[in-house]
């Protein structure tokens, strides 16, 4: 008779938040697949605990049990870092070469780039920098500079052509 009540109590409980469960941890996440498995686990959570019926604050307690599945969420996502991750691809990721061979041949050819990169002038090589490797606009980088953005167009043209030219027929 314990288990009948306590499945009551359960079901109770979910038909009363599982939607506002939803929207909580939707509200906090992106990924509406990831919300649907947090209300599962604040659930999982109940079950385990046990004794649900005889719980005198039932929203309180739910929501504090969501809250520590966000917390342990986020601890976990924060240490696999797993917002850094890109998800696999077949059609961009398969069929990479990460052979020995092959990635000996890529460093080559940036230690390469890197050479072509140190006989630019000072300030060509900063602006192809900022522009190619750290993304900066054209417009920041003009007025950072104090010149136009054609300016700073005609810099990064400069080293793509020394680049070009310096790699032959590899590009």
């Amino acid at each position: 008779m314990v288990q009948a009540r306590e499945i009551l109590a359960l079901d109770s409980l979910h038909r009363a938040y599982r939607e506002p469960l939803l929207r909580f941890f939707s509200r906090r996440l992106p990924d509406a697949a990831a919300a649907e498995d947090m209300v599962q686990q604040v659930f999982e959570r109940l079950v385990q605990r046990g004794d649900i019926d005889g719980i005198e604050n039932a929203r309180g307690y739910v929501y504090r049990v969501a809250e520590n599945v966000f917390a342990d969420h986020m601890r976990r996502a924060a240490v696999r870092r797993s917002h850094a991750h890109d998800p696999f691809d077949e059609s961009l990721h398969a069929g990479v070469d990460f052979s020995p061979e092959h990635v000996l041949a890529k460093r080559e050819r940036l230690a390469r780039v890197l050479e072509i990169l140190q006989t630019l002038p000072e300030r060509t090589r900063i602006i192809f920098v900022l522009r190619r490797i750290e993304g900066w606009k054209y417009q920041d980088i003009a007025k950072r500079y104090g010149i136009s953005v054609s300016a700073v167009e005609k810099h990064v043209e400069r080293a793509v052509e020394q680049i070009a030219a310096g790699m032959g027929d590899e590009t």
